[in-house]
């Protein structure tokens, strides 16, 4: 199954290129990343933009994260991309709910759909599990 980052990255690349921004963590890459007579500024995370296309940056990366979103809802489904998410943040073993509510919040999706998932989530897994256990034990 697919992650946002995998429907996101292509376009990101592109509008971070189209923009001469990139990612700096040190005053070497800074350095080495930076045109003369540019003036840059700070987007967060590491990333540095020319001021001048800073804003235009922003809204392409906002437009293609909902994008993203909308693909990834089109392609896995809203129970999809909560068990996913669910999964990745390792719910079986936490039973806490936290890490998968603030990954999906750009999504259009509520902590209650969230919630309602769990027992489902639940029974997969561990119906996943026995079968692992299964196949060890042959």
């Amino acid at each position: 199954m697919k992650y946002l980052s995998n429907y996101i990255e292509e376009a990101q690349t592109k509008a971070f290129d189209e923009a001469g921004a990139f990612f700096a963590f040190s005053n070497k890459q800074f350095n080495e990343g930076m045109k003369e007579g540019i003036v840059y500024c700070n987007m967060g995370s590491g990333l540095l933009c020319p001021k001048d296309n800073a804003a235009k940056l922003d809204n392409d990366l906002i437009r293609i994260a909902a994008e993203g979103i909308k693909s990834d809802l089109a392609e896995n489904g809203r129970r999809g991309v909560i068990h996913r998410e669910l999964g990745n943040h390792e719910y079986s073993y936490t039973h806490d709910i936290t890490a998968t509510i603030e990954a999906l919040s750009g999504y259009p999706i509520t902590e209650k759909e969230i919630r309602a998932e769990v027992p489902e989530y639940l029974k997969a897994f561990h119906e996943w599990e026995d079968a692992q256990a299964k196949e060890a034990t042959i």
